[in-house]
């Protein structure tokens, strides 16, 4: 071979090399020109979620906040969705050389990569960006969801959901707690667990004390392992719905019934059982029969006296009244609407009920 030749056949191979070199780094990085060239893979994401989240990690949702991240997101990740970035770019760690991991909806989601670049023109060193997304997210063996105050207010809505407060029962449960949330306490999950119900698929929602509080994301952890199969954790917990919607939540406590006026009877029960509190509960019988037996929390205005306090009842609450067949009851209903129609949450229920001594019940439904 000439020397020409080899110089040529060196030059051809070094040229090819160089082309493969291109290639592959652009394959690494994506090979759009939107993509992001730092992409980390999910088990890297899982080795940074902790709880609390550390100071120095953020994990930022790219995706819009009610489409999207109000109906389930990576735990601890903050809601930054592109088309608000620069309204909210505040939100990113003060400290530049955080770890900064965005995310959004896969491999076909722009926002992730974007907002990457957009952190990265402000001068944050660490940015990554988790291109495979919450979908991927999902796929991982005991991965689970988690939700907002606005999601849990609409499952509650729904009455689909089972909502468990893993708070402690004496110190913080029965102090206040979302209405229709049942108290399974971590410390006790073991002896209280009968209480989740036996289909493995219905949807269970944990919540504790706020984004420092583990008790939530342990109780999931427990109730994924045991074969449920729609586990969330509300993190930001009751401090956030006690923000948002009140100590008692009365503005979702209460779901009406198919009769005018009634309230829904499986959420009447609910309340009873799990957020009697939430709800001010009127006994429109007469003193005598209250006596022989009625519901704890109710306080007894028979209806014929009822007139003269309809101006005192309460506004920030829900006011249900209750009889033995739902009639005095529904009187009592149409003579607060007629009387204070600016009182919005008033119901009754339209039920056949038989009370004991003991204050023990049960409930039909009419005939």
């Amino acid at each position: 071979m000439r020397a020409n030749d080899y110089k040529l056949l060196l030059g051809a191979v070094f040229a090819c090399l160089i082309l493969l070199a291109v290639s592959v780094t652009a394959h690494a990085a994506g090979s759009e020109p939107w993509m992001y060239d730092d992409i980390v893979e999910v088990d890297f994401v899982i080795s940074q979620v902790r709880v609390p989240m550390p100071d120095e990690v953020m994990i930022v949702d790219a995706r819009p906040y009610k489409v999207k991240y109000v109906k389930g997101h990576i735990p601890g990740a903050v809601s930054i969705p592109f088309s608000e970035f620069d309204r909210k770019k505040d939100l990113l760690p003060k400290d530049k050389n955080a770890l900064v991991i965005f995310y959004c909806g896969g491999l076909k989601c722009k926002l992730s990569h974007k907002s990457a670049k957009k952190a990265q023109a402000l001068g944050y060193t660490n940015v990554k960006v988790f291109a495979k997304g919450f979908p991927e997210w999902k796929k991982q063996p005991g991965a689970y969801a988690s939700v907002t105050a606005e999601y849990v207010a609409g499952k509650i809505a729904e009455n689909k959901s089972i909502i468990v407060d893993a708070r402690p029962l004496e110190t913080k449960f029965n102090k206040g707690h979302i209405p229709t949330a049942i108290s399974i306490p971590f410390s006790r999950f073991d002896e209280l667990k009968g209480k989740l119900p036996r289909d493995l698929s219905t949807p269970i929602i944990y919540y504790c004390g706020g984004l420092k509080c583990r008790l939530s994301h342990k109780s999931a952890a427990r109730a994924i392992a045991m074969g449920y199969k729609d586990v969330s954790v509300f993190s930001t917990g009751y401090p956030a719905w006690k923000k948002q919607y009140g100590q008692a939540g009365d503005s979702v406590a209460v779901k009406a019934g198919e009769v005018e006026g009634s309230i829904d009877l499986d959420r009447f029960v609910s309340i009873l059982e799990n957020s009697p509190e939430s709800i001010l509960l009127i006994d429109a019988r007469d003193a005598d029969e209250f006596a022989k037996g009625h519901f704890k929390t109710a306080v007894n205005i028979p209806v014929e006296k009822l007139e003269a306090k309809i101006k005192d009842l309460p506004a920030d609450k829900p006011v249900v009244f209750v009889c033995s067949t739902g009639a005095r009851s529904g009187e009592a209903y149409y003579m607060v609407k007629d009387l204070r129609e600016s009182l919005e949450e008033v119901y009754y229920v339209e039920a056949e009920i038989d009370f004991k001594k003991d204050n023990t019940y049960s409930i039909k439904k009419p005939q």
